[in-house]
């Protein structure tokens, strides 16, 4: 025997809520026990609603959310009425939500005791219920409804499914005013054709709607013959919907009409002085909602206007190599803010690519931020270097918010301003206080390089003509992505850059493989909807984000194809590479070189080695420093396949004095570091080069047998 039988035979019905549709779905049983025929059923939300009393229905939704919330579920009591108001029966409800279907649940019918009376009480008051708080309650529900409703078709959905015992519409529609013209909107209920109406037609027409529009005051139409009475002209088009009773009210938002809204019922109405006032009062939230929602959907379709203009025209495009590009703004607001991202073909046939923030996320942001583009590109296309290009553009700035006439509203702007070459994956960064761009490996590790970099644009002033925003050299090898992005991708809720890097690090670990694009959008997502773990000092990172805690994000993925540069492509993702200039006023950048080595040997098992691999590095530099008058160029590298890599690390400069080995005294302040590497490393040397030398060893991944 079936269990469909089974429940059945027990006078329990099924039912499921279809979310995608917003319709219920019934068996027979359960169709039986709502007071329709025996028979499966698929009812609207209307529907339902016109058969259990306001009250009943509202426990029916607390019950329901709570079953949301929890996971568990949930059980509620309510009553159902016939057409006419009058109680048929006590129902019991149990819901729980099925995966890929939406809520599922049963009912069933609750038995009266011996005395007749309920064994158990339906929430919600006696069962004579009493209609005055109904319709209290009916309009305190679709006030909470449509003040939650965040779009127009949302607002129209609502109005569709308001419904209750003695309120059970048949349809309803809206009717809007261009000119004098008058459209039909929306309309929701059993369809009907409303080609013999001609719509659009002039404010002038012997209509309802028409005559509502023209005069703001509602039509109440009981019975047929009324309608048939004041407007003949039209009757026999509305004839053929068998409809006994209409109300057309004006929609009214600050004195102005707005449209007009059709309320029609397939059975008589009586409009009841508390009937009238319970129609305008929904009337006057449905104006109001609409009017907000009709600015909401104006805002949404000029911020994509916005967007849509100030985004490069189009699709970026690095020859031979792979880009993609994503820009999401705030929630608030219009939705437009200062962050920005561009990709400029130059002279030299290098490709710039350029993302930044224009302080704020108003209007004005966004009119500053796109005069900034354009003049970035200017400069860029007349084949300055990175360094001037910034430069020109912070004076350019300086000017612009400084100028304007009126504004006392200064603003700045943080950028990252890279020159691509393509064919070498060289990378020549400049920097105007923005995050430093980050590196993917092959095996999906992310790594930030530290960059030199200056104030952001617009701090120097106009006169200012020794921004210095220096320049620093990376490469891209095969294989690697390098990630480009304004704060808001890594600066989220109440965590700080370390943290945003750490969360966006987990996301990325093991996804460099996919389509660029699929990885761009996987970025998005892990702000949008955080759902990544990280280590538990980083807990900030894993908190649920509100609208508040959200920025801009700007986001640029470029990617070096594996077998680029003429290695095959089983070669090409094996070799990594540092070059970082410590000048002698810069002693702190023997930490970022530090940082820079220990990144690069991220995945060496043997932590000895890797701090031996620090500490030489360190020694070469701190030598260059101390000894000698010029700068240190470092260059590192490390190939070979996994499990057997070579790190070579060569520091290059000015001085010609070849080191050597010697026996320090006792009592000698200087002359061990040699001897120290001499001891850790597999190999070194030193040979001139240039004016200059270049000192270098070598260490392989794993311990060596003999050196």
């Amino acid at each position: 025997m079936r269990t469909e039988d089974v429940l059945a035979a027990s006078g329990t019905g099924l039912w499921v809520w279809d979310d995608v549709r917003g319709v219920a779905v019934l068996d027979a049983t359960a169709a039986a026990l709502l007071g329709l025929a025996a028979e499966p059923a698929t009812l609207s939300q209307a529907a339902v609603r016109s058969r259990i009393p306001i009250h009943d229905w509202m426990e029916m939704e607390r019950a329901i959310t709570l079953e949301r919330s929890e996971g568990r579920i949930a059980e509620a009591e309510f009553r159902v009425v016939d057409e006419r108001g009058e109680l048929l029966r006590t129902l019991r409800l149990r819901v729980n939500h099925v995966a890929g279907e939406g809520l599922a649940g049963t009912l069933v019918e609750v038995l009266l005791d011996g005395d007749g009376e309920r064994a158990h009480h339906a929430p919600g008051g006696e069962a004579d219920w009493e209609w005055e708080r109904a319709r209290e309650a009916f309009v305190l529900d679709a006030g909470q409804a449509l003040s939650e409703a965040g779009t127009t078709q949302e607002v129209l959905r609502v109005t569709a499914a308001l419904a209750m015992p003695g309120f059970s519409p048949d349809g309803i529609a809206i009717y809007s005013r261009e000119g004098d013209r008058i459209w039909l909107a929306e309309y929701h209920g059993t369809p009907i054709d409303t080609t013999d109406l001609g719509f659009p037609m002039s404010i002038t027409a012997p209509y309802p709607a028409a005559e509502v529009l023209r005069t703001g005051r509602a039509v109440y139409l009981s019975t047929p013959e009324e309608y048939a009475e004041r407007y003949p002209r039209y009757w026999p088009v509305i004839e053929r919907y068998h409809r006994a009773s209409w109300a057309y009210l004006p929609l009214v938002v600050a004195g102005r009409i707005i449209g007009s809204w059709l309320v029609a019922f397939t059975y008589h109405v009586d409009f009841t002085v508390e009937n009238r006032a319970m129609l305008s009062t929904l009337a006057r939230l449905l104006a109001q909602a609409l009017s907000r929602t009709f600015l909401q959907d104006t805002e949404r379709e000029l911020a994509a206007d916005l967007q849509h203009t100030m985004r490069p025209a189009a699709r970026p495009v690095v020859p031979g190599m792979q880009v993609a590009a994503r820009y999401v703004p705030t929630g608030g607001g219009l939705r437009v803010g200062g962050d920005w991202y561009d990709v400029i073909p130059l002279p030299s046939g290098r490709v710039a690519l350029v993302i930044g923030d224009v302080q704020g996320h108003d209007v004005r942001a966004a009119a500053v931020m796109a005069q900034l583009r354009i003049a970035l590109r200017a400069y860029a296309s007349e084949g300055h270097r990175p360094d001037a290009v910034l430069s020109r553009a912070s004076r350019f700035l300086s000017a612009l918010t400084s100028g304007d006439a009126g504004q006392d509203d200064p603003r700045f702007a943080t950028c990252l301003y890279l020159e691509v070459d393509p064919p070498t994956g060289t990378l020549d960064v400049a920097r105007a206080g923005h995050l430093d761009p980050g590196m993917v490996l092959p095996d999906g590790t992310l790594l930030t390089r530290p960059t030199a970099g200056g104030l952001p644009l617009g701090v120097g002033g106009v006169d200012a003509v020794g921004d210095d925003y220096p320049t620093t050299r990376l490469n891209l090898q095969p294989g690697e992505i390098l990630l480009l992005c304004t704060d808001g991708l890594v600066e989220t809720g109440h965590g700080d850059l370390e943290v945003g890097w750490a969360r966006l690090g987990s996301t990325l670990r093991g996804l460099s493989g996919l389509h660029l694009d699929d990885l761009a959008d996987t970025v998005i997502e892990s702000v949008q909807a955080p759902a990544v773990r990280v280590p538990p000092s980083s807990v900030a990172a894993t908190a649920p984000l509100v609208e508040g805690d959200r920025d801009d994000i700007a986001l640029v993925l470029l990617r070096r194809p594996p077998g680029a540069g003429g290695r095959p492509p089983e070669q090409a993702t094996r070799v990594r590479r540092v070059v970082l200039s410590v000048g002698q006023s810069e002693p702190a950048k023997i930490a970022q070189a530090r940082r820079e080595i220990s990144a690069m040997l991220h995945e060496w098992d043997d932590a000895e080695r890797v701090f031996g691999a620090v500490l030489m590095l360190s020694e070469l530099l701190g030598n260059v420093l101390r000894h000698t008058d010029g700068d240190a160029l470092l260059v590192a590298e490390l190939s070979g396949p996994p499990g057997d890599r070579l790190l070579r690390v060569e520091v290059s400069d000015p001085s010609d004095q070849l080191p050597h080995l010697r026996e320090p005294g006792e009592l000698a302040s200087s002359g061990r570091g040699l001897l120290l590497m001499d001891s850790l490393c597999d190999a070194w040397g030193s040979a001139p080069r240039g004016m200059g030398k270049t000192t270098w060893f070598e260490l392989h991944e794993r311990q060596r047998t003999a050196r």
